[in-house]
């Protein structure tokens, strides 16, 4: 859980900066009540019932909880729409943070409950999470948003009212219930736009060691147990879990395989022995140097540095939540 946290937080950074950067497709509608069917999928009825019950609980609370469905989401993340519509909306009474909104959108098959900083205690991730699996998406299956909205609204006011939510159904087998959180986790990993700059950054850069671990004498081998972490973990982001599982098997294997094939080129073995004899050796422009038994190794030709920050205003909602499809 804590990792997936992390997980959930870097992509929820990332996405609120390519929102920020990017013009948004659509428009953020004018906040009409408790209940904005933009999308109009809901009937007339279930609007009016559904606006008094969260009427009677904002007088009660002092939360305020609204429901918006919008057609599609031409292309954004839901966490980036629902980012926008919060704090455009600013759900939540001033210094409490304690707004709550539940948006859909029925063309994407895509909802989200966006969760207010000062309600993430009594509404945590895994909790909202829960009522979009459990509560709202089956009957978004069988095609009955009614229902599905209309509990959704009663299991969250139970959730911030304290009272007992209606019983779980039973676990299925732990097979399928790991299954079911990878599908969870990778439903909620960055548009893929976004997943390829990062991709870009990231395999640059442990494939550029990848590559100087294959190539080099001494370090090499160094090199491909020092990476096993980093592809193990860091792909994750970009190709799920079951690709970066895909990809570290790939380089547990590919790298002893191409290291054999380079230690038979003349060139490596001609860096092999200057490392011997001399104390160093040059393997495409990086010079190795050993000392006392031990190698290290620098760019002979220059070099540069780049730094820089960011930094960003955030909603009152801060990410909290959790998002779903059916």
């Amino acid at each position: 859980m804590a990792m997936l946290a992390a997980w959930r937080a870097a992509v929820m950074a990332m996405v609120f900066v390519a929102s920020g950067i990017a013009a948004a497709a659509v428009d953020v509608p004018y906040l009409s009540g408790r209940i904005v069917d933009h999308a109009e999928i809901l009937q007339r009825a279930t609007r009016e019932r559904l606006g008094a019950q969260l009427a009677a609980h904002e007088a009660a609370t002092g939360n305020e909880i609204v429901v918006l469905t919008v057609p599609t989401l031409d292309g954004e993340s839901i966490e980036g729409y629902a980012t926008r519509v919060f704090d455009a909306w600013k759900l939540g009474k001033k210094g409490r943070d304690n707004g709550v909104l539940l948006i859909v959108a029925p063309q994407d098959r895509r909802l989200r409950i966006e969760v207010g900083y000062g309600l993430e205690g009594t509404l945590p991730d895994v909790a909202a999470s829960r009522i979009i699996r459990d509560v709202i998406t089956p009957a978004f299956k069988a095609g009955d948003f009614d229902r599905g909205v209309g509990d959704g609204v009663a299991a969250i006011v139970s959730a911030l009212e304290g009272r007992a939510a209606s019983p779980a159904p039973a676990a299925p087998p732990a097979a399928k219930a790991t299954s079911r959180s990878i599908d969870e986790f990778e439903q909620d990993l960055p548009p893929w736009p976004m997943r390829i700059l990062l991709g870009a950054f990231i395999f640059g850069v442990i494939g550029l060691f990848t590559v100087i671990g294959v190539m080099t004498p001494g370090v090499g081998w160094f090199l491909y147990v020092f990476l096993i972490p980093f592809w193990a973990m860091f792909p994750i982001i970009v190709v799920g879990v079951k690709g970066a599982l895909a990809l570290l098997s790939i380089y547990a294997v590919g790298f002893p395989l191409a290291k054999l094939l380079v230690s038979r080129q003349p060139w490596y073995a001609k860096a092999k022995h200057d490392l011997k004899t001399t104390g160093h050796a040059n393997v495409g422009g990086f010079t190795m140097t050993t000392a006392s038994g031990r190698s290290s190794g620098s760019w002979s030709s220059g070099g540069g540095s780049s730094g820089g920050g960011s930094s960003g205003g955030g909603g009152s909602s801060g990410g909290g939540g959790a998002s779903g499809s059916w």
